[in-house]
């Protein structure tokens, strides 16, 4: 069946496409504020850091996403339970949205974010994120980003639902806010990069997202395998684009055996 967008705005909408979307918002911000009162996180700048209860593990990060424009990390906290009950340490680091920073300077935050979180965690480093954070995700294991040290612990990447080609974002509306010219959306585009060599990939993306999310889950896998990076994508059945995350509450879901696989 030939695949042709003639809608870019509806081919990156999620909520109008999921039953009730316009609440999950709501749910998460809820779900975040009573995990962090029952679980005071340190300060990561603006972004929060969980530890166990114990010695940690390792260190897992969460990239939050809202399309480079909208939310933090305060939205996604009770997302650290699953790791933290595996006793890793959580990251969840803050980085300047749109139209305030360009997605390149986004870049620069976050891996100096990370790069801060790492000094106060040893051990092993397993990165994720979700839709713009599944690309901010990838793109830190792009030879330019974390400074040598910090990637050379980085053990798994699990981009969720990444958009790792971002040149299609330039005919969308979304675009007068992220102001993506043809060389920063190269420049910037995950799937046109080579990632590091000797870290897993697993691209994760629900079964019933748009299109477009599973094209580009299908395309970082695809690309970088043809780079030399062991990569996989799983399709998660019957998961849309804003409940594929919640495998991260659970310690033993299959997202987190293979987020922390080490």
């Amino acid at each position: 069946m030939i695949y042709h967008i003639t809608d870019w705005d509806d081919a990156y909408a999620n909520t109008v496409h999921i039953p009730r979307g316009e609440g999950f918002v709501a749910r998460w911000q809820d779900a975040s504020a009573r995990f962090r009162a029952g679980r005071p996180p340190e300060p990561l700048g603006r972004g929060h850091l969980f530890r166990p209860s114990g010695p940690a593990r390792g260190l897992m990060v969460f990239v939050h996403g809202g399309y480079w424009m909208e939310s933090g990390p305060g939205f996604w906290s009770h997302l650290a339970a699953g790791a933290l009950a595996r006793d890793w340490a959580v990251a969840l680091p803050p980085y300047t949205l749109a139209p305030a920073a360009r997605i390149a300077r986004m870049v620069r935050e976050l891996a100096a974010a990370i790069a801060e979180a790492a000094a106060r965690v040893d051990g092993p480093i397993a990165l994720t994120g979700h839709s713009a954070g599944g690309h901010l995700a990838a793109r830190m294991i792009c030879p330019d980003a974390l400074p040598d040290a910090v990637a050379a612990r980085v053990t798994a990447c699990v981009p969720i639902s990444p958009l790792a080609d971002l040149r299609p974002l330039l005919r969308t509306a979304m675009n007068a806010t992220l102001r993506l010219d043809e060389a920063e959306a190269a420049a910037e585009s995950p799937a046109l990069l080579a990632p590091r060599p000797g870290i897993p990939v697993t691209t994760w993306v629900g079964g019933s997202e748009r299109p477009e999310f599973i094209r580009q889950a299908r395309l970082l896998a695809n690309v970088w395998a043809g780079l030399g990076a062991a990569t996989d994508c799983v399709i998660d059945p019957g998961r849309h684009h804003f409940d594929v995350i919640e495998g991260l509450e659970r310690a033993d879901s299959p997202l987190m055996n293979r987020l922390l696989a080490s």
